[in-house]
């Protein structure tokens, strides 16, 4: 038995909800205009270099999805809607859903503005079931906000949060302990939450393409190639997870990177490249209720030399389109480049609360 095998707790089961809301900001857009109900909507900027933050279900038929470039999105679906993003709008209604959360259990670790966990196995309404609390809180949401929202029940973060995207939208979804491996076993690696395309597409060239793949790997080979989230990799291909659910974190920073299947040579190739993480980063910063003065943009090329260039502005970063500038400054000292580039990642820090205009490191809920 590995160590990981012994750290997982025998005694106590412990019950964890995972609350994701559906398409939240999209949702939240249909809600206060009838005019966008049951149409395409995307949220984000429509504009010729812009993001879509978020994608209504209508939406999402199409093919469209957060961190998609505006452009593509209107290729793919040209009866899209763009919202401007109200986060001040969002921000209230989260403020709602985390009271419905507190009504339950004291152990809430928001994730964003729109998901949270929650361990309720020790419940401030002394009730057993977990899928009954999920349900509740549910109902509550609804009749709060008018707005709808998955779950996942499991004992584990892991698990939960696998469970809360199987009924999706407006679904609950139960794994029990006595299940969970074996749905572990049956699932997609690259369905795992944790596991992005280029950890999927490097579990592929080691022949790991399920669960069931994950679990035959001995835990030295995937500390080899997966270096500190082998442990983590090997234990949740039993079922195991043994992350608390932690109320505060101390968040330092927010990135987003990708590597290319094939090298990029070209600055108009590197900015097209790192327009989605942009929108992918800037909206995780935004609905987290965040904002930062530090870009730094991360290069790997093809001999896999490493360099990272930032740039710190004494006042926060305004919009997503100062922080592509930003990006686009950098990457253009950068180009024209002797060898192709196979990664590139962006990254905000000096993160604050947002409005705040202290600097260094704040502690948020995220």
């Amino acid at each position: 038995m590995t160590a990981i095998e012994q750290k997982q707790p025998a005694e106590r089961v412990r019950k964890i909800i995972h609350v994701d809301m559906d398409a939240f900001y999209a949702s939240v857009e249909q809600r206060d205009d009838p005019d966008l109900r049951g149409r395409p909507v995307a949220v984000g900027g429509g504009e010729a270099r812009g993001v879509v933050a978020a994608a209504s279900y209508e939406a999402r038929t199409f093919g469209v999805h957060s961190a998609m470039a505006s452009v593509t999105a209107r290729r793919k679906c040209p009866e899209l809607i763009f919202v401007k993003p109200r986060f001040d709008v969002y921000k209230a209604i989260s403020r709602q859903i985390r009271e419905i959360f507190a009504e339950y259990t004291d152990l809430v670790e928001p994730l964003s503005l729109d998901e949270a966990y929650l361990d309720v196995s020790e419940n401030l309404k002394g009730m057993e079931l977990a899928s009954e609390i999920a349900e509740q809180i549910r109902g509550k949401i609804r009749i709060a906000t008018g707005l709808t929202a998955s779950a996942g029940v499991s004992y584990n973060k892991f698990l939960a949060k696998m469970a809360s995207d199987q009924r999706k939208p407006d679904g609950l979804f139960v794994i029990s302990p006595k299940n969970g491996p074996a749905f572990v076993e049956e699932l997609p690696v690259s369905k795992f939450h944790g596991v992005g395309p280029a950890t999927a597409q490097k579990m592929r060239r080691l022949g790991i393409e399920t669960g069931a793949d994950l679990k035959e790997k001995p835990l030295a080979l995937l500390q080899q190639h997966f270096g500190k989230s082998g442990p983590y990799f090997y234990g949740i291909a039993r079922g195991i997870d043994t992350r608390q659910v932690r109320p505060h974190r101390v968040r330092k920073s927010v990135g987003a990177e990708d590597t290319f299947s094939s090298d990029i040579h070209q600055l108009g190739e590197a900015l097209d490249k790192v327009a989605p993480l942009i929108g992918k980063v800037w909206g995780s910063c935004r609905s987290g209720g965040f904002c930062a003065r530090t870009v730094t943009v991360k290069i790997k090329y093809a001999d896999f030399r490493q360099v990272t260039r930032s740039r710190s502005l004494p006042a926060p970063i305004a919009s997503a389109e100062e922080m592509a500038a930003i990006c686009q400054t950098i990457l253009a000292q950068e180009f024209p480049v002797e060898k192709g580039v196979r990664l590139l990642g962006v990254t905000l820090s000096s993160l604050a609360a947002d409005g705040a205009t202290g600097t260094g490191q704040f502690r948020l809920d995220l």
